[in-house]
């Protein structure tokens, strides 16, 4: 794995910040020649394209020769024999897990490290997102970490360390005995993967807690148990966590904080719950149906189906786990026919952020029935929509600078995502071609 070049020489790192950074009232100006750019937002790619950036944001876009000749004193980034896009987003990952396929390695993490340990492989995941061109992320929970997610957005906002955009969750929440760890043992109080609530008043409760911590966003569990029903039902079910009061409470209360809330539901049941409850996000939604697909795609309800980790637990796992994937891969050639907006999520930490390039997810999409264009959009712009933030997701004037570049073309090959050459997060180059 080729490794950040702002880590990998340390004696040169604070000369190398000290010339990408720009200084207050003198933004560097770096002009990017871009050999194609797929700029996120339109159907076709552009050929022969100057960036022009002036410190943290995109200045100006358009052809390479009117756009050099309008910065004749820039920093030249030569990308010509490359193909720039817009820096990728991942919506769904977890930070502070390194893979939890079985019960077993979940509790380890959970009962044998300690949180500044799993902090600092938090950190270390950072820095691993954006070496692979992720420039963004909504970090959706800690798993037991409290707050810790917090914690590494802001060393990465104040440059302490490399990594992502973090957009964090912070702790989710489940009722009590609904998510693990659940002991055997009444007489231990084992830690918990989530904050345990219970009833209408403590889900507002919990909300304001979380928000005061530094939650961008809110997330709780909306089912667990998941079974397939006998034919001739053949749909994915699944036991529903809340009562509709609480569950309506958790979003009622977020919003009027100003947050956004995200669904885990895997099974039908979870799914209808969580629609009734007015998220603004499924998660994983394996069990959805075509009458909760055209329900989604009215009330404009975002669906991150997270392929990757899908396949990754369906082996060790076993029972259930292993058809899910395919009721995953029906839904989902489903909800492109009827405009469910599907957006780039992985679950990364599900699976091992050191083992798997997330960018794989982009080649389950393609499988499943996206072309190579709407594949990158669902993790460029229409991420970025979902996270409420339009400055990200697109090149173009007054966007920030995150930008990332590959060597093959992406909609020929999609698997090139997972091959990037050059990584730019806010005008400072992580990643030099």
């Amino acid at each position: 794995m080729r490794r950040l070049a702002i880590l990998s020489v340390p004696l040169a790192l604070s000369a190398t910040l000290a010339a990408q950074t720009p200084r207050p009232g003198q933004p560097e100006a770096i002009l990017i020649k871009a050999g194609r750019l797929i700029d996120g937002r339109s159907d076709a790619p552009q050929p022969s394209v100057g960036i022009l950036v002036e410190g943290e944001r995109i200045k100006t876009v358009g052809a390479l020769a009117q756009v050099q000749g309008q910065s004749k004193a820039a920093r030249v980034v030569d990308l010509s024999q490359l193909v720039v896009l817009p820096g990728l987003i991942d919506t769904h990952t977890h930070l502070l897990l390194q893979g939890d396929p079985t019960a077993e390695s979940y509790e380890q993490q959970l009962l044998q490290q300690s949180t500044a340990y799993r902090a600092i492989l938090g950190a270390r995941n950072a820095r691993i997102a954006l070496e692979h061109g992720f420039t963004a992320l909504r970090d959706l929970e800690t798993e037991g970490a409290m707050y810790a997610d917090v914690d590494i957005k802001r060393a990465v906002t104040n440059a302490e360390i490399p990594g992502p955009r973090i957009f964090a969750a912070t702790r989710a929440m489940a009722p009590t005995g609904m998510y693990p760890i659940v002991s055997a043992n009444w007489e231990l109080e084992l830690p918990h993967g989530v904050q345990p609530v219970d009833g209408v008043d403590q889900a507002r409760l919990a909300v304001r807690e979380q928000v005061a911590h530094g939650a961008d966003w809110i997330k709780y569990y909306s089912d667990r148990r998941y079974y397939f029903g006998p034919p001739p039902d053949s749909v994915l079910h699944s036991w529903v966590n809340f009562t509709d009061e609480e569950a309506k409470a958790i979003v009622d209360e977020a919003h009027r904080l100003g947050r956004r809330v995200a669904a885990h539901a895997i099974g039908s049941d979870g799914i209808a719950a969580a629609l009734r409850a007015g998220v603004n996000t499924i998660e994983h939604g394996d069990g959805f149906t075509d009458s909760l697909l055209d329900v989604a795609a009215a009330r404009g309800v975002y669906w991150v189906p997270t392929v990757t980790v899908a396949l990754y637990v369906a082996g060790p796992r076993g029972g259930v786990w292993g058809p899910i994937p395919a009721a995953q891969k029906r839904a989902f050639q489903h909800a492109l026919k009827k405009g469910v907006k599907i957006v780039l999520g992985t679950d990364v930490g599900g699976f091992p952020w050191t083992q798997v390039n997330q960018a794989k997810e982009f080649a389950y999409y393609v499988q499943y029935g996206m072309t190579p264009m709407q594949a990158i959009k669902s993790g460029t712009s229409l991420a970025a929509e979902l996270l409420g933030q339009p400055d990200l997701g697109a090149v173009a004037p007054g966007m920030y600078a995150d930008l990332v570049a590959v060597s093959g073309d992406p909609l020929k090959d999609i698997t090139e995502l997972e091959r990037v050459k050059f990584v730019m997060k806010g005008g400072v180059v992580y990643l030099p071609p």
